[in-house]
């Protein structure tokens, strides 16, 4: 028996296979549709495809919100302490300070002022790639900032909230920020000045049971968890079956929970049109 082998390759190219530039593309988690970058931005960070939100940050809420140029930051280089010397698998003071030096935030929310659709708001927006959006002492003294600052100008609030909950590394100083937040808007309510809850995936915990419910006007993005307790922890709890969809923007809409359900792609036009009824 003769053997035989391929003296060179049975087909051949002109180029070798180059490797595709690191962050051109971007797969959906969702229906695993794969994208350039270019057309994600310019689908406002979601699928072409189906339409899955994926999860963003506070500079790209501004980008989007934001008329062009408007944009002005404050309270800017506020940063939590460590008041209990908090210590798990690290040391907290650690932990923030490489979590600032990864993301290059100073904590789990930013606030600033700014037009929407030429009307002026005070915008704030949670990161949760800042320790899960954990709610501590500091996004709490933020957003009351925030509000003192729609009271004395008399600019409607927005706050976009994407949360964990309370920070557990300060133990109660966290989960005072819920009474400190909610009597400030109870105070921006009786001043008859507006408040839009814009609620992201995923908002729970903390943050759902204080501000993010407390809107004038709630609206979510679809398909957004939002919730106390995570489905995982009610279905043990309860011992029974959770309904189909539960804790998603839909499910709560349906439930009287939520005013309405906007896609990013028009949620600058929808909070223009409120900021433009409420102004009258």
């Amino acid at each position: 028996m003769a053997w035989f082998k391929r003296s060179k390759d049975n087909i051949t190219t002109d180029k070798p296979k180059q490797d595709l530039p690191d962050g051109m593309w971007i797969k959906c988690d969702d229906c695993g549709e794969m994208m350039h970058k270019k057309q994600w931005d310019a689908n406002s960070y979601t699928c072409i495809k189906c339409g899955f939100h994926f999860r963003i940050g506070s500079e790209e809420y501004f980008k989007l919100l934001f008329d062009e140029g408007s944009f002005r930051e404050f309270d800017k280089k506020m940063k939590s302490v460590d008041p209990l010397k908090f210590t798990d698998t690290r040391p907290y003071d650690k932990r923030i300070e490489e979590t600032m030096k990864k993301t290059g935030l100073s904590d789990a929310i930013r606030c600033g002022t700014g037009e929407i659709n030429s009307f002026p708001a005070v915008l704030c927006v949670m990161d949760f790639s800042f320790i899960g959006g954990s709610m501590g002492s500091v996004l709490g003294e933020k957003i009351a900032r925030a509000i003192d600052r729609s009271l004395k100008n008399r600019h409607p609030l927005i706050i976009v909230s994407s949360s964990g909950g309370a920070r557990m590394m300060e133990g109660a100083i966290s989960l005072m920020q819920l009474a400190k937040t909610s009597s400030r808007l109870a105070k921006l309510a009786e001043e008859k000045v507006p408040y839009i809850s814009v609620i992201t995936n995923p908002t729970t915990g903390g943050a759902s049971a204080s501000y993010a419910m407390l809107g004038d006007i709630n609206m979510a993005e679809p398909n957004a968890l939002i919730g106390f307790a995570g489905p995982r922890v009610i279905k043990q709890a309860t011992g029974k079956d959770l309904p189909k969809g539960f804790q998603r923007s839909e499910f709560l809409l349906e439930h009287g929970f939520l005013d309405l359900i906007v896609d990013r792609k028009n949620l600058k036009d929808k909070l223009g049109q409120l900021l433009k009824l409420l102004a009258n």
